[in-house]
């Protein structure tokens, strides 16, 4: 590990500071729990370590406002895992964030450090698209909102400036007519990276939202919107077949953790298994 600077800022304008006297050669520390490995690797050398843990504009807090509920950067996983309105509201989300990492990871991950790290396998991407969430930046010149699906760039890259910071992740409240779900697929349990996760959801007029992680090197999101896979009259095998084919929009690869044709074979599988619980989601109103 090479020598840097660390700094613990306790107010924005601090923060701004220092981020424009090291511009492009500093880290932002959260939660930590990327970055400490790749210091600790050398994979990243930079001059400034800003720890902006003790930021108040920023401290994790989950509110309802108007028909959105706000996630301010900070938040931890398991503050998000365990609570009542988003288990109720955004059961995918819920499920994704349980999978993230082990007990104390999830104690100090946060989930704007999850979205910033941009990871291809990243569990709180699927399910955060499938809710249409979007991200707040902040700047010295103000606030910009941008959707995540435009947020998140490529592996390990976001739309963030030099400048700027996430502040907040904001999901509308899905509509009563669609529900979803969450699944992975990992090599063991509790800490690994996902080899594949996905989210699905269906609503009562026919559309069926499936969105990809850890085959391409963004989320990957496809739809199938004649009703086919949500109507109760279409056979497992016409269903099944349908998944098999949305799912060759994906463009996994062979790495560590599983081969592109396993990867590729396995989405479809674990396609089905989720679009059979979204549909039992649907049907109960849960």
């Amino acid at each position: 590990m090479q020598t840097f600077s660390y700094y613990h800022p306790t107010e924005l304008s601090a923060l701004f500071e220092l981020m424009q006297q090291y511009p492009s050669a500093y880290k932002l520390l959260a939660g930590g729990t990327d970055l400490l490995v790749r210091l600790k690797s050398g994979r990243i050398s930079p001059k400034a370590v800003i720890d902006i843990k003790a930021i108040p504009e920023i401290q994790g807090l989950i509110e309802r406002v108007g028909e959105a509920f706000v996630i301010v950067a900070l938040t931890l996983m398991a503050d998000l895992e365990s609570d009542p309105r988003i288990q109720q509201s955004y059961p995918a989300l819920a499920e994704a964030v349980h999978n993230v990492g082990s007990v104390q990871i999830r104690n100090r991950a946060t989930l704007a450090g999850n979205l910033c790290n941009a990871s291809p396998a990243a569990d709180s991407a699927p399910a955060l698209l499938i809710y249409q969430a979007s991200v707040v930046c902040l700047s010295p010149r103000g606030e910009r909102t941008l959707a995540l699906q435009d947020f998140i760039t490529g592996p390990g890259k976001t739309a963030l400036a030099a400048d700027e910071i996430v502040k907040q992740i904001i999901l509308p409240i899905p509509p009563t007519n669609q529900a979803a779900a969450f699944a992975r697929l990992t090599r063991r349990k509790g800490v690994d990276l996902a080899t594949i996760n996905l989210c699905c959801q269906v609503n009562t007029n026919g559309l069926t939202r499936f969105v990809l992680g850890a085959v391409g090197p963004m989320p990957v999101i496809v739809e199938e919107k004649d009703g086919l896979l949500s109507s109760p009259d279409e056979s497992e095998t016409a269903k099944r077949a349908c998944i098999e084919s949305l799912m060759q929009k994906a463009t996994p690869i062979t790495d560590v953790r599983a081969s592109k044709e396993y990867r590729q074979a396995m989405l479809a599988v674990l396609g089905y298994r989720v679009l059979v619980t979204a549909l039992k989601r649907l049907g109960s109103g849960a």
